[in-house]
């Protein structure tokens, strides 16, 4: 596997673990955007792994979730 793979199995990873956790919740993606004033379909692209959040934007998400960042990032 390349780098390039690598790092897109790395977003796909982390995207399935944000959704499996917000869904686990019960809360749908604007209802998160609005816990944490960002966009529903920013969101969507970091689930689907089509962009590299920010550590930054990682923090708002898990403090829209209560959750701590190391539960986010486990795998």
């Amino acid at each position: 596997m390349g780098i390039k793979e690598a790092q897109k199995e790395s977003l796909l990873v982390l995207g399935n673990r944000l959704r499996t956790i917000r869904n686990g919740m019960g809360l749908t993606l604007k209802d998160l955007g609005y816990r944490i004033n960002k966009d529903p379909q920013s969101i969507s692209r970091v689930e689907r792994g089509n962009i590299n959040p920010t550590y930054l934007y990682l923090l708002d998400v898990c403090k829209g979730l209560e959750i701590d960042i190391t539960e986010l990032l486990r795998k």
